[in-house]
C-alpha cells in the first residue's frame, strides 16, 4: 500500500486538492513507486492524513478510476489496475490538454520548442532512472 505520507497537499499549488492527489498517484504509477496491483489507502485514511474531506479523496479516486488507473473492489479496497497502461489512443486524448498547457506555459516563459523538447527529454531520463532504482534496489551489505 502506498503510505499516505507519499501524498501531500501543497497549499500554494493552483490545482484543486483532488487534482493534486490525482497527479501524485499518476506520478507514483509512472515512476514505479506504486506498482500494478498495489493497494491504495482507504478514502478515510487518506482524508485523515491529508486533513481533507473524504469526499475530496473520493473525487480524486473517481477520476483515477474513470481514467482506468485504479479499481475499487467492494469490501477489499482500492488498487492500481494491473492494466493501468492505457491504449495509445486513450493516452493521447488524456495527454493532449496537458501538452497544450505545457506549450502555452513555455510560450509565456519564452521557452522555444527545442528547449522544451530538451526539458521533456531530461524529465523522461529522470523518470527512467527512478524506475531503474525501483526495479534494482541497491544491495547494502
Amino acid at each position: 500500500m502506498t503510505p499516505p505520507s507519499r501524498i501531500h497537499i501543497s497549499p500554494g499549488d493552483d490545482a484543486p486538492i483532488y487534482r493534486q492527489i490525482v497527479r501524485q498517484v499518476i506520478e507514483a504509477v509512472a515512476s514505479g513507486s506504486l506498482a500494478p496491483g498495489e493497494r491504495l489507502p482507504s478514502l478515510r485514511a487518506l482524508a485523515k492524513k491529508l486533513v481533507v474531506a473524504p469526499l475530496t479523496v473520493k473525487k480524486a479516486y473517481d477520476v483515477l478510476e474513470a481514467e482506468g488507473l485504479i479499481k475499487t473492489r467492494q469490501g477489499q479496497g482500492t488498487f492500481v489496475r494491473l492494466d493501468a497502461a492505457k491504449s495509445e489512443q486513450k493516452a493521447a486524448a488524456r495527454l493532449s490538454p496537458l501538452i497544450r498547457r505545457l506549450v502555452v506555459e513555455a510560450d509565456v516563459a519564452g521557452v522555444d520548442l527545442a528547449e522544451l523538447t530538451s526539458l521533456i527529454e531530461q524529465q523522461s531520463e529522470a523518470l527512467q532512472a527512478e524506475r531503474s532504482q525501483k526495479e534494482t534496489p541497491n544491495d547494502r551489505s
